[in-house]
Parts: C-alpha cells; structure tokens; sequence
C-alpha cells in the first residue's frame, strides 16, 4: 500500500464523507441495529456516532490501517468498542451464521472482488440477519451512466479504487434474494457520484 492510500487518502476521504448531507442517510440505515454487529469498511469510523446507544461492540473489517487511528478516535468518542481486522470483505475470517447485522457504507464501490464479498456478508449472518448499505453507483440516467464509465478509472486511482458504476441492486441480488431498496440521486453531489442504492437485504 502507497503513501497516498496509506497516509493522505484516509483524511481526504474523512473531509469528503463527513458532511451533514450524508450523515443523514447514515442515521436512517444504523438507527435500529441490535445484536452482533460486523461492519465492512469501517473507514475512519464516520458511522460510530450514528449507531444506537446499545451499541457498545462492533467488529470491523478495513483494508486500509491508515484510517484505524481516526476511527479509534472516534470509537472512544461514542464508547464503543471495536475489534478491527485490517483486510479486505472478500475473505472474512469469522465463522458461518456469527453476526445478527454486517453493515457496509460507501464501501462496495471499491471492493475488488464486490460479489465474494457480499457472498462473506451473507454467510457470516445468522439466519434472518440482516445486510445494511448505501452505496454511490451506476446511475438510472443513460447519459450519466456513459460518463460514469469514462470517468471510472480515473476515479480508481484518485478514489483509492473507487468506481463510479457499479450496479449494486444486481450485486446484492446475486446473493440475497430478499432485498428492500431504495434508488436516489443526491442534490447536493455531482451526478456522476451522486446516484444512491441504499437498502436492507435479509438472510432467508
């Protein structure tokens, strides 16, 4: 991992994703979270504020170890303990049916392997657990979709691996066949980065 991944990357990406304007969405998602809880992408720990007061232990899984010192922070911030593991979603090290939530914010867009990593989700959850997301994705706008190609492997190296076209409600269906969703585009983001999937799909 560079310096720029390692050491630049995660501040910039905390000063990207920290506003009001995504805090929103984060509250909406975490509010009734309960039992064993497995995040992937903790990040710098952006969510931490927004999980209920019950909320006192959270497993965590970041591929990054530059963002651990500024989710630590934030972890003591909202008294809650997280037991981090630096790698990535593809390969989770938990048992089968461990977790009764596996939490993902901002994250799937650049897993390299997306599909074995919701695969990981799936199988690490209990029966009738639940796999919580909002991720930015391909667009329902065929202009925008045709800059959002364009645009993606540049994103991929400015973004950390991010990509701007992923079509998330097809990935999460591939595994999970119940799967509430919502679609949205964000105003107050550029088009290309802006179109939302944020949904709850539930182990059967």
């Amino acid at each position: 991992m560079n310096l720029y991944s390692r050491i630049l990357f995660p501040r910039l990406m905390d000063l990207a994703m920290s506003g009001e304007n995504l805090a929103q969405y984060r509250r909406s998602l975490l509010r009734d979270v309960t039992g064993e809880i497995l995040e992937i992408g903790l990040g710098t720990g952006l969510n931490l504020a927004h999980y209920p007061q019950s909320v006192k232990r959270i497993t965590s899984v970041d591929v990054n170890p530059g963002m651990s010192t500024i989710a630590q922070n934030r972890a003591t911030q909202a008294g809650i303990t997280i037991v981090p593991h630096v790698l990535s979603g593809e390969h989770l090290p938990m048992a089968d049916a461990t977790f009764d939530t596996v939490v993902s914010t901002w994250t799937l867009c650049s897993i390299p392997d997306v599909a074995q990593a919701i695969r990981e989700a799936h199988r690490v959850l209990k029966p009738g657990g639940r796999f919580l997301f909002i991720e930015h994705g391909l667009s329902n706008d065929p202009a925008i979709q045709t800059w959002q190609h364009r645009l993606t492997p540049i994103q991929r190296v400015i973004g950390d691996g991010c990509h701007f076209d992923r079509d998330i409600a097809q990935l999460v269906r591939q595994t999970f066949s119940q799967v509430n969703l919502t679609t949205f585009a964000e105003p107050s983001l550029p088009k290309v980065g802006g179109y939302f999937y944020q949904g709850v799909a539930t182990k059967n």
